[in-house]
């Protein structure tokens, strides 16, 4: 675990901090706001964001703009992270990030590696986890030597 993440706010109320932003907005066959994301820093701060569809490829997701926030305050270690999606049938659920998200995690901070991931209530593995083999493999043959 990151330094602290058990003095930030519970699991429970970053899932809340999660659900506070979503703003489904639709344009044409498009949907913003539909997933929020919030993220506790090492620090003890709370950066959220909301996903935004596109068709052309230039979207992001909620993850990638909490993490934006967080960036643009200067904050770079992440102990703790979710995402929360409220389906037609009103029951908010937990997605967990894709792996571009994960990846992008991992890239703003090695230490990254040790963020819980919130997948549930009573789930949260650390992103390395999730993201096995990561690092790159040891050489085949030893340096000099040809197979």
């Amino acid at each position: 675990m990151i330094a602290d993440a058990a003095h930030g706010p519970s699991t429970d109320e970053l899932i809340d901090r999660a659900a506070a932003v979503l703003n489904p907005h639709r344009v044409g066959d498009r949907l913003f706001g539909d997933v929020g994301a919030a993220l506790l820093t090492a620090g003890g701060n709370v950066y959220t964001g909301v996903c935004v569809d596109t068709g052309s490829g230039t979207g992001f997701c909620a993850e990638a703009s909490a993490i934006g926030a967080m960036v643009t305050a200067r904050e770079y270690r992440i102990a703790r992270v979710v995402a929360v999606w409220r389906g037609e049938d009103g029951a908010l659920r937990v997605l967990p990030p894709c792996g571009r998200c994960r990846e992008f995690i991992r890239q703003i901070d090695p230490a990254n590696l040790d963020t819980e991931v919130v997948l549930g209530r009573a789930e949260t593995p650390p992103l390395r986890d999730l993201l096995p083999f990561h690092a790159w493999p040891p050489p085949l043959d030893p340096p000099g030597r040809s197979a």
